[in-house]
């Protein structure tokens, strides 16, 4: 077994990265009969949500989804998604001027063998306290198959409900993230993952729809 490294995570949580990460395949693989799948690195800070540089002081944001939390599993696995995606006032008509970060880690179990991966956001839209994002990868655990990923774009959806949130992401039903670099862009699957209690929350700002006047 090679040996395992921490390091610390953008959004503040140590996690060991593996020196030889999980294929994603079996590591992401959402079945009818299993419930695998995908997560976002970070720690339970998920109020710690910051505005977006982009808007000014006092002004509200177009839209925005923040927060991290770990998917509920009867597995020892430790799944876990970070986002800070955000819209600024100046970008109201323009979802795909979003800006920001994902992050999302898959691990066998707490400290364990895994996949992660990171990115840059570049579309988000929200309506009432639900939100689909997407992103381009730009950073991954150094296994050969997650450094395929690079350059591909995922998605993300996520139903803030308080304590009982849930999440969705693009390779539900396909077995893993493929570096796919023609998903559009705020495409997903429905929230369908629940968010284990006490592991973190996510917020959700609504965008108010431009409505044309005239």
């Amino acid at each position: 077994m090679n040996r395992m490294t921490t390091d610390r995570t953008r959004a503040g949580t140590r996690v060991r990265r593996p020196g030889r990460a999980l294929a994603v395949a079996a590591a992401l693989l959402l079945t009818a009969g299993a419930a695998g799948v995908a997560v976002a690195a970070g720690g339970d800070g998920a109020d710690d949500a910051r505005p977006a540089a982009s808007a000014s002081a006092g002004e509200r944001e177009a839209a925005a989804l923040t927060g991290t939390a770990k998917m509920f599993r009867k597995t020892t696995e430790d799944v876990r998604f970070t986002f800070d995606a955000h819209l600024a006032a100046a970008d109201d008509k323009r979802p795909d001027k979003a800006t920001g970060t994902f992050e999302f880690v898959h691990l066998d179990k707490p400290g364990g063998e895994g996949g992660w991966a990171k990115g840059r956001i570049d579309c988000l839209v929200t309506g009432g306290k639900v939100a689909t994002a997407t992103g381009i990868i730009t950073e991954t655990s150094p296994d050969a198959r997650m450094r395929s990923l690079k350059g591909g774009r995922v998605g993300f959806s996520v139903h803030d409900q308080g304590k009982h949130d849930r999440v969705g992401y693009s390779w539900a039903a396909t077995g893993g993230p493929d570096g796919t670099k023609k998903l559009s862009k705020c495409n997903s699957a429905a929230p369908f993952e629940k968010v284990e209690k006490g592991t973190g929350d996510f917020h959700v700002l609504p965008w108010k729809v431009p409505y044309p006047t005239a």
